[in-house]
């Protein structure tokens, strides 16, 4: 029988303009302290996008997630905070922020296999 890991996750929103506090679900950070493991999946939908805001910079957008990504996984290009430790980089990754992208209060959940509970999140509260 395998363990169950106690996880923690968000939800990546895209607030095309922060004033109207509308917002598309872009993606999902997971995290896990026991198997120090942070995973962000995310997509741009560039349709949706620009029905909230026509003049957004999607590539702009596209080039942020992928920072997110990067310090998620403590790539070395990552910039600095993606040399912290999985918390500090999950917790820097949830902070309350007032820009285009945000991310949901976490949640927690049980998973035995991380990746597949990523994907499953993914799927759920993105597609």
């Amino acid at each position: 029988m395998q363990d169950k890991h106690l996880y923690e996750y968000a939800v990546i929103r895209v607030v095309p303009r922060v004033e109207r506090e509308e917002f598309i679900n872009a993606g999902v950070i997971l995290f896990c302290k026991r198997k120090r493991y942070v995973k962000v999946l995310y997509t741009v939908n560039e349709a949706r996008l620009l029905s909230l805001c026509p003049g957004m910079d999607v590539q702009q957008l596209a080039l942020n997630l992928e920072s997110f990504e990067r310090i998620a996984r403590g790539a070395k290009d990552g910039g600095p905070i993606a040399q912290f430790e999985a918390a500090e980089r999950f917790r820097w990754l949830t902070a309350i922020r007032s820009s285009v992208i945000q991310t949901s209060r976490p949640h927690p959940g049980f998973s035995d296999d991380l990746d597949t509970t990523a994907q499953r999140l993914f799927e759920t509260v993105v597609l």
